[in-house]
């Protein structure tokens, strides 16, 4: 008699730890192949020229609900979701792809509408949408985004990198979005228990955009540039800052420490998450979909880069024996937590 053997759920591994056992025996076998699986883009040689390579999937009911998501906003983040993974390897986006799936609820005029936003996105990022596939779907709306992108191979930015005493950056603020995504939630429940009550999503403007239509930070890596910062590391906010933070640590082999009084938040987002009984730390640090970056630069750059508008320094790299830390405002530790997007 054979025994059953227990198979495992993909919760029990969770995104990262699923692409890591998917993928971690794969090896390079072509010479063009400078970096695969594992950072925000794959890096490839052909002659003189250094390209950037991303992947993204966006699934209704996952990453979307079509009940509050105006297809315009959809495609333009569907654009900024691809861009910004480019920009955060420091290289600049060239093209993309768009593929989708979709079921006979949506309409040639709603596909119109969804290439309206890709289109905007493109001439605001200044890349050329070059291709894609379409397909029906039995299920809902899929939407498979691919951006290739150029970079000077010796200014290319990893995910590892970063070393002991490298001061940690963000971009903008955090916590808008996932403020956003939890007021739309709240209203689309409201609504869907009594139809009879519409939504009120006024005063909400901020998070609301920062939700549905993010802009990727193509200025920070413009502003680095011009004051001559090269980044040790860099990572784009999509998983929330515990979470990418711990894609630096893990990749650099380092551990880190931050300030939660340092931590950017905007005075609107700290004002929902209250309304909404939510530490607004708990927003920036677990949210996610934020488009900020994350980055490390030298100790050496301190004072410059602390000068830079849109960029907060909270914290700095440590040993790794040292652990993931955040000292709270009373002057204590805790352990951070990775509990992001997954």
């Amino acid at each position: 008699m054979s025994i059953k053997q227990k198979l495992t759920q993909l919760s029990e591994l969770g995104e990262f730890r699923l692409i890591e056992h998917l993928t971690g025996d794969i090896k390079l076998r072509n010479k063009s192949s400078l970096k695969g699986i594992g950072d925000d883009a794959a890096v490839l040689k052909y002659g003189g020229n250094t390209l950037v390579l991303s992947t993204d999937l966006l699934v209704e009911g996952i990453h979307f609900n079509l009940m509050y998501s105006p297809l315009k906003h959809l495609g333009y983040k569907t654009v900024v979701a691809g861009v910004s993974d480019i920009y955060a390897m420091n290289a600049r986006p060239q093209q993309i792809t768009v593929s989708i799936a979709v079921s006979n609820k949506i309409s040639v005029e709603s596909l119109d509408e969804f290439y309206s936003g890709i289109k905007l996105a493109c001439e605001r990022y200044n890349v050329d949408l070059i291709g894609g596939d379409t397909s029906s779907s039995m299920t809902g709306m899929m939407i498979s985004v691919a951006a290739l992108g150029i970079a000077d191979e010796g200014k290319l930015v990893y995910r590892k990198g970063a070393s002991l005493n490298d001061l940690i950056c963000v971009s903008g603020n955090l916590g808008a979005a996932y403020a956003g995504i939890q007021i739309l939630e709240r209203e689309r429940k409201i609504f869907q228990a009594d139809n009879r009550i519409q939504p009120d999503l006024s005063g909400y403007d901020y998070v609301l955009e920062r939700q549905l239509k993010p802009e990727a930070r193509k200025d920070i890596i413009d502003l680095l540039g011009q004051s001559n910062i090269l980044p040790t590391s860099m990572i784009d906010i999509t998983n929330g800052l515990a979470s990418d933070l711990f894609q630096i640590c893990k990749h650099s082999k380092v551990g880190c420490r931050i300030y939660m009084e340092k931590i950017p938040i905007d005075e609107e987002t700290a004002k929902i998450a209250r309304e909404l009984n939510i530490e607004p730390v708990i927003c920036a640090l677990n949210g996610g979909e934020d488009y900020e970056l994350l980055f490390t630069v030298p100790l050496n750059k301190s004072e410059i880069v602390s000068s830079l508008k849109e960029i907060s320094v909270i914290g700095h790299i440590t040993g790794s024996d040292w652990g993931k830390k955040m000292v709270t405002s009373d002057g204590g530790e805790v352990e951070l937590k990775a509990q992001g997007w997954n």
